[in-house]
């Protein structure tokens, strides 16, 4: 049996959280054995502890822009010396075949591997192109400090190997996987607030920088003055200590005077009621997205999805056929798909039934489980 230290990077339930979790819950626990590191207590440390998986409250050390202040520094510095002092406690007791580290925003795993020199397997969800100092360094770290890089998509991976040439004999991809499941719900428009009749346009994502949510009103503002039912609904919360984001949009609904056609909740970790009321699902994204995980799971659920043409979007997506591809930032392009949905309910209905049929072909949870796993063995 292998045992393998799993590290997170947040304790939330958002996109390559739910990916990881996917992959706790599915995974062979007569082949592997896993101890989970989060950073703080969260909804994914209480499902995680459903499933019987011994998590530990670390810090993962993550690199962000203004840690090379002097106070973020010594905090640093103290975080350091203070997981490797757990995780030295959990190497002890168990003797870790493997280590796991999701996603780029965690250093522990990689230095923490190296010094024990155990194999170490990153996991890479993000496409980062700025800062640009910050691009460059990762695929590096990830060349010196890795056995072996799965990535999210094709575009997660070109990312790394333009920065790091030498990174490709390292990477591979896999696909997140989605749980195929049948969508049931009974709620009805009306318990969001909305008129049956309403058309509603939906959002699904954190309130940040990358995910267009301005880019969506601007668009919308235009869309609403023709189509008095359209309503748009956000799902999601900005991320801690980023909250001016969901300011910017709140006041933008404010001096547009959308307040009465645009909804906001905070995330939710079930979405079977959203999307039974959706009628389109819209991913604006600004920047590259490395998957798209929102965008499968809004096809999971027969939704045509209006996507900005870019990143691993581009990978699930097919246009014209399960929705469309539009070029990012583009408010006339946004619009015209947006509009030749809201004309036509029975292309609405097509593609998202071909949506569906393409999730549960290429992007189901067993194949995804099943190449994590002959990974893990091989490793």
């Amino acid at each position: 049996m292998k045992k393998i230290l799993f590290i997170n990077q947040s304790s939330e339930l958002y996109g390559s959280d739910r990916t990881f979790l996917l992959l706790l819950h599915h995974l062979d626990r007569n082949s592997f054995f896993p101890v989970v590191i989060l950073p703080n207590e969260g909804p994914l440390k209480l499902e995680l502890e459903k499933l019987n998986i011994q998590v530990v409250i670390a810090p993962v050390l993550k690199l962000y822009r203004d840690m090379f202040r002097f106070k973020n520094m010594l905090q640093f510095c103290k975080d350091f010396f203070s997981a490797f002092s757990i995780l030295n406690k959990l190497h002890k007791k168990h003797r870790f075949d493997i280590v796991y580290s999701n996603t780029f925003a965690v250093l522990i795993g990689a230095l923490f591997s190296k010094r024990n020199k155990i194999k170490h397997l990153w996991h890479v969800h993000e496409i980062i192109e700025h800062p640009r100092i910050i691009a460059w360094f990762f695929p590096k770290m990830a060349y010196y400090f890795s056995n072996i890089i799965i990535c999210n998509s094709e575009a997660t991976k070109q990312n790394c190997v333009q920065r790091e040439p030498r990174i490709e004999k390292k990477c591979m991809v896999i696909y997140n996987g989605v749980p195929i499941y049948d969508i049931r719900s009974n709620s009805k428009k009306t318990d969001f607030g909305f008129d049956e009749t309403d058309i509603i346009i939906t959002l699904v994502g954190r309130i940040s920088r990358l995910k267009g949510h301005i880019f969506l009103l601007k668009a919308f503002k235009e869309l609403v003055a023709v189509y008095s039912n359209l309503k748009l609904l956000f799902v999601g919360s900005p991320v801690p200590g980023q909250e001016f984001y969901l300011e910017d949009v709140i006041n933008y609904i404010k001096d547009n005077k959308l307040e009465n056609k645009v909804k906001i909740l905070p995330f939710s970790s079930s979405l079977d009621d959203i999307w039974n009321c959706t009628d389109i699902a819209v991913m604006p994204s600004t920047e590259k997205e490395s998957f798209g995980l929102v965008a499968a799971e809004a096809m999971l659920a027969k939704k045509p999805v209006v996507a900005t043409n870019h990143g691993g979007l581009k990978e699930i997506i097919q246009n014209n056929s399960t929705g469309f591809l539009v070029e990012p930032n583009s408010v006339s392009e946004l619009s015209e798909a947006i509009i030749t949905l809201i004309n036509s309910s029975e292309l609405r209905k097509q593609m998202g039934e071909k949506g569906h049929d393409r999730i549960v072909a290429d992007f189901s949870e067993r194949s995804y489980i099943e190449a994590f796993e002959q990974t893990l063995n091989e490793l």
